[in-house]
């Protein structure tokens, strides 16, 4: 099976990006973490502090980071799939 021109413009994309997918997922862990870290001392040292909506933006930031790695894994499959094409 041949890939189209705009099939391999796409691939091309994705795999320059590879490494900034990486980098991505990896600052999108550390502000969760951070994020969580900070929600938990506001919640220790202030009694009315609503812990709700900051765990859901949490979870938000940890998919985004899981969305992240999931494409640099897509690119570099994609890279060795081209690869093994030439």
């Amino acid at each position: 099976m041949k890939l189209s021109d705009a099939d391999l413009h796409f691939s091309h994309r994705a795999i320059k990006r590879k490494k900034l997918f990486l980098i991505l997922s990896i600052i999108s862990v550390v502000v969760a973490l951070s994020l969580a870290a900070f929600y938990t001392w506001q919640s220790t040292t202030q009694p009315d502090f609503s812990v709700g909506i900051h765990a859901v933006l949490v979870l938000l930031i940890l998919l985004t980071a899981r969305l992240n790695l999931r494409q640099h894994v897509y690119a570099r499959i994609l890279e060795k799939l081209i690869a093994e094409k030439r």
